[in-house]
This record gives structure tokens, C-alpha cells and sequence, in this order.
């Protein structure tokens, strides 16, 4: 019985750390350029009372063995880069990306991170930057009287200056994409930053290279389902009280031991 509790306990702790990640996606069910998480856990070390094949006796073997496990644990948490869905903004300075590909934001240690948030604000030096202040890399300049930006899919950068007709380029927009996404390091302000699991950045210009291509006055919104996430949360509540009746019928059981006369 003792075994008993303490593996429904890991089971309690492993649903309450699945409710924590569901609890997350949820709360960023509106932040532009989310990607939601998926628990994923494994069972731990088993007690093995009989190993399969053992010898029966009289030259037989035992068909199946006799293991006991002692529960779960929480192995990893999987992001999931499926593109969210584009809402048209109109704004000039939103960008989304469709396809693969992260913009490069310059940290203010020098770090280049890599973000799908695509809201793009002006500073007063007339840079490029994210709605934290941080630099876009390559960097941009808008000088100043610029009345019109334009964005090419493939990532090149166009002004028309006051009193001007003539479309500039200034510049491109160029996008990053990883062998594993999967494996890049959140650090929370929409950004991410490579980890020796990611790989390094792959940099090219968008449309090029298997990397999606660039729609201004686009954001790309939170890929989270809330109607999946609330499935995914009942059956996590069912999964937490059915491990705590586990505990409670071995405490009963642990009792009913306890009062034999």
C-alpha cells in the first residue's frame, strides 16, 4: 500500500505541472506570436519481482515477468511552432511571418535572440525595434520624413520620403530558422534564444532557404486552441483526482490492516 501512494503521488505532481503548462498557454491564449507547450512525461524505474523468460523449471520459461513501476515523471516540455493565425492589422510596422523563420532582435547584452513577434515600432533615432526597445538585426534606419514604409516579401525594405514619389531601399529584413526549433530556450518578451539542442541560426533572406516569407501589415497570433486547452485541462483535473482516490483507498486499506485483531 505504501508503494501505492507513493506513485499515485508522482502521478498528483506530474498533473499538477501539466495544469501549470495548460495554465501558461492559456494566459497567453492573445500574445502575438505565442507557441503553446505539450507535457510530456515518462514512467520511472520498475521493481522486477520476476524477470520475463526466467526459467520455470523443467525446461520452461516464464512467459511474462513480474514488474511493479513506481509511477511518472515529467520528461520534457514540448513547444509546438505551428503558425498561429494572421490578423490584418493595416499597420505599416507589423510584419508576420508565413512559413518558418524567427526575426533576429539584438539584446541589450549584444545577444542576438530570435522572436515571431512581429510589432515593430520606430525609436527616436529612427531604428527598427521590437516593443521592448531592441534592435532589429540587420539594423534599419528610417531617416527622418519618411511618410511611407514598404516591406517586399522577400524581406527588402522601401521608403517614400515627404515630398518624394520615388520608392528607397534601405535596407532588408532578414529571417533565422534552426534544425530544432523545438530545442531554442524561451526567456519570456516573446523572444528565444539558441541552446546546443537548437543548432545554430541558419540566416537568409525571406523565401529562400525553406524560410517563410514576410506580410506586412499581418501579426501572427498565439497558436494555443483554447477549446483543446480546456479539454486538456478537465481531463488533467479527472487524472489529479483519480491518483488522490488511489491514495485514499491505500490509506483505507493501510487502516483496515491496522484493525485486525
Amino acid at each position: 500500500m505504501q508503494r501505492a501512494m507513493e506513485t499515485a503521488a508522482t502521478g498528483m505532481f506530474a498533473q499538477e505541472l501539466k495544469l501549470d503548462v495548460l495554465a501558461n498557454n492559456l494566459a497567453n491564449v492573445n500574445t502575438t506570436g505565442f507557441k503553446r507547450s505539450r507535457s510530456e512525461f515518462q514512467d520511472l524505474l520498475y521493481e522486477t519481482l520476476r524477470s520475463p523468460g526466467a526459467p520455470a523449471g523443467d525446461g520452461n520459461q516464464i512467459p511474462t515477468g513480474l514488474q511493479v513501476g513506481h509511477g511518472t515523471k515529467a520528461a520534457a516540455t514540448l513547444r509546438e511552432f505551428t503558425s498561429g493565425s494572421l490578423k490584418q492589422t493595416g499597420n505599416s510596422l507589423d510584419f508576420a511571418i508565413e512559413g518558418d523563420g524567427f526575426f533576429q532582435i539584438i539584446k541589450p547584452s549584444g545577444e542576438i535572440s530570435y522572436s515571431r513577434d512581429g510589432s515593430m515600432k520606430i525609436d527616436s533615432q529612427g531604428r527598427l525595434v521590437n516593443l521592448d526597445g531592441y534592435l532589429v538585426q540587420p539594423t534599419l534606419i528610417f531617416p527622418a520624413g519618411t511618410r511611407e514604409v514598404r516591406v517586399a516579401t522577400d524581406g527588402t525594405v522601401t521608403i517614400v520620403q515627404d515630398g518624394q514619389t520615388q520608392a528607397v531601399e534601405v535596407g532588408k529584413i532578414e529571417l533565422a530558422k534552426f534544425a530544432n526549433s523545438a530545442g531554442l530556450e524561451a526567456v519570456g518578451h516573446n523572444l528565444y534564444m539558441p541552446t546546443a539542442a537548437s543548432g545554430d541560426a541558419l540566416i537568409g533572406a525571406p523565401g529562400t532557404e525553406g524560410l517563410g516569407v514576410v506580410s506586412q501589415g499581418f501579426l501572427e497570433m498565439s497558436n494555443v486552441r483554447v477549446v483543446e486547452e480546456m479539454i486538456d485541462l478537465i481531463a488533467t483535473q479527472r487524472a489529479y483526482e483519480t491518483n488522490s482516490k488511489v491514495i485514499q483507498a491505500a490509506d483505507e486499506m493501510l487502516r483496515s490492516t491496522a484493525n485486525i485483531r
